[in-house]
């Protein structure tokens, strides 16, 4: 799901639009940047993608996110990594690009969307080491095999709200089943205060691994808006130091929480389950592309 940040003046060159099984997506083209294109679904910002250059992140939670896959493992080590959240594939790109020969899976509900990013957004290699599944986030995950990942990335959202089924202690432990017992477990939220939706998500989390750390803008972690915050998980130690390093120097700083950190915003919250689970909350109008 997209940034509410801009990152610069951007002019739009081509719209490619169709009907997708879900909605209308728009490819639109920078007219700035003509290799690169943002994907909108019902008007909601979903993917940036340059295909000239797939290691440009223009969406500042996905740079977060690589900055944790970045320490994952040490550089060019190929991973074995899930995507529940297809997109435009914009951070499977990235580890094609930077971890040749990583066996990587996405998953995409929509069939059309996904055949529409193939077709329009192919790309450099992007093939190399990619399968497409098309279903459901929680419900393929048992058509893989335990610890069959080194990370798992959950960016899923149905419009602009992740949905009840993929924020439950059910669900992470049908994710634990396919991680390696090494593995990391990073989940893109969206929240503001007065917090709804994370305090749960953290002690959910907390509970199935012994591990957290949380990256988020200062801003929003100040409640003083609404945004994009990366939760990362994993029974053994997070790379806090250079996640904190990395986003420190990006266009838009972020701040990284560790264990003790995240956990204090989580404390008193109860656990999230399938018999409890809601959406997150729907953003402020206009956010996200909307």
């Amino acid at each position: 799901m997209g940034s509410s940040a801009p990152q610069g003046d951007r002019r739009a060159g081509a719209v490619v639009r169709a009907e997708v099984d879900h909605g209308v997506a728009e490819l639109v083209q920078d007219a700035a940047r003509p290799s690169s294109w943002t994907l909108l679904l019902d008007g909601t910002a979903q993917s940036h993608v340059d295909l000239d250059d797939p290691e440009h992140l223009e969406f500042e939670y996905v740079r977060r996110i690589a900055h944790l896959v970045d320490l994952a493992a040490p550089p060019a080590v190929p991973l074995r990594v899930l995507h529940l959240g297809g997109g435009a594939w914009t951070l499977a790109r990235y580890v094609a690009a930077t971890r040749p020969g990583s066996a990587q899976t996405v998953v995409e509900l929509d069939g059309e969307l996904a055949a529409l990013v193939a077709h329009r957004l192919p790309g450099p290699g992007v093939a190399d080491g990619l399968s497409v599944v098309t279903g459901e986030a929680r419900a393929t995950l048992g058509r893989f095999a335990p610890a069959s990942f080194d990370v798992v990335v959950v960016d899923v959202f149905a419009g602009a709200r992740t949905p009840a089924q993929v924020t439950t202690a059910e669900f992470l432990t049908a994710v634990r089943r396919v991680l390696a017992p090494t593995g990391m477990h990073v989940a893109n939220l969206g929240d503001g205060a007065p917090w709804p939706f994370l305090p749960g998500q953290i002690a959910t989390a907390g509970a199935a691994f012994a591990e957290l750390a949380l990256v988020a803008a200062p801003d929003v972690l100040h409640g003083r808006r609404f945004g994009n915050l990366v939760l990362a998980a994993s029974d053994r130690e997070l790379p806090v130091p250079g996640v904190t390093r990395r986003a420190a120097g990006d266009p838009f700083p972020a701040r990284v929480l560790d264990d003790a950190g995240t956990r204090a915003l989580g404390r008193g919250a109860g656990l999230v389950t399938d018999a409890c689970a809601a959406p997150s909350p729907r953003p402020p109008e206009g956010f996200w592309g909307q």
